[in-house]
């Protein structure tokens, strides 16, 4: 079967998400995460593009990107094939590391392009490895804050032209049900998918570990998967916890 079309934005920003293959850990460790970045800075400035968000998150990262003169698949393949040649170096390894097809959609209005902004630094809050995004490390966040050191990597004025910088912090903390890119990604998954991401976060899929977990940790991780995008039906499914336990959870 021949694969879609991108939908192209007219705007040419587009959201941008680059999976592990298999669902896989990418960032192992913060010299990873590092060198991603750097990765990045020098695409950057080899394709002539805007960067307004990232967010590096385990076993995928976000983009928001504008993209002159169509070169969107130029960038990625870049980004990807210099990182990968460090990475493989690091871990001895040889292969693929990425999805062969990254996913991306395209942001042509103001309000989403602020949504998928929020939607992209709020990732680590949402399963809950800071309850602040400021925290985090490997986001853009702090560059709008004018307090990290990727000081000119981040193309901060075009949204803090639109709201400031007071108004960006309480936006960002403002209740929110954002939903973006992920969510139509995660409707396709299939249960070896699943399996996959539920492995990478709890580090093991057999039913019968899951049931004998303490209540806290056996919760904790739930409440991840599901902010993965599982739903609950198939939560329950695939770790033999009932679904009345899942949705308490």
């Amino acid at each position: 079967m021949s694969r879609t079309g991108r939908e192209k934005s007219a705007s040419g920003i587009y959201h941008v998400m680059i999976r592990g293959i298999n669902h896989q850990q990418i960032f192992e460790d913060d010299e990873d995460n590092l060198m991603m970045l750097e990765c990045l800075q020098a695409c950057k400035t080899i394709c002539d593009f805007k960067l307004y968000a990232y967010c590096l998150m385990g076993n995928h990262l976000h983009l928001l990107v504008e993209a002159k003169n169509d070169n969107l698949a130029d960038i990625f393949r870049r980004l990807g094939t210099r990182f990968v040649y460090w990475y493989n170096g690091k871990y001895q390894r040889s292969g693929h590391l990425f999805q062969d097809r990254y996913m991306s959609e395209p942001v042509d209005t103001d309000a989403y392009f602020l949504t998928a902004l929020r939607y992209i630094h709020l990732n680590p809050v949402k399963i809950k490895i800071c309850s602040d995004p400021a925290d985090y490390r490997f986001s853009s966040y702090r560059a709008y804050l004018n307090d990290n050191d990727d000081e000119g990597m981040v193309d901060t004025s075009f949204a803090l032209e639109m709201i400031g910088r007071d108004e960006f912090v309480r936006y960002h903390h403002e209740d929110n049900d954002d939903v973006c890119l992920e969510f139509e990604i995660h409707n396709r998954m299939t249960d070896a998918d699943a399996l996959n991401v539920i492995e990478t976060i709890a580090g093991y899929k057999n039913p019968s570990i899951f049931q004998a977990l303490a209540r806290e940790e056996r919760n904790e991780v739930l409440r991840k998967l599901k902010a993965e995008g599982l739903s609950i039906r198939r939560i329950s499914r695939l770790t033999g916890i009932g679904k009345t336990i899942v949705e308490r959870a």
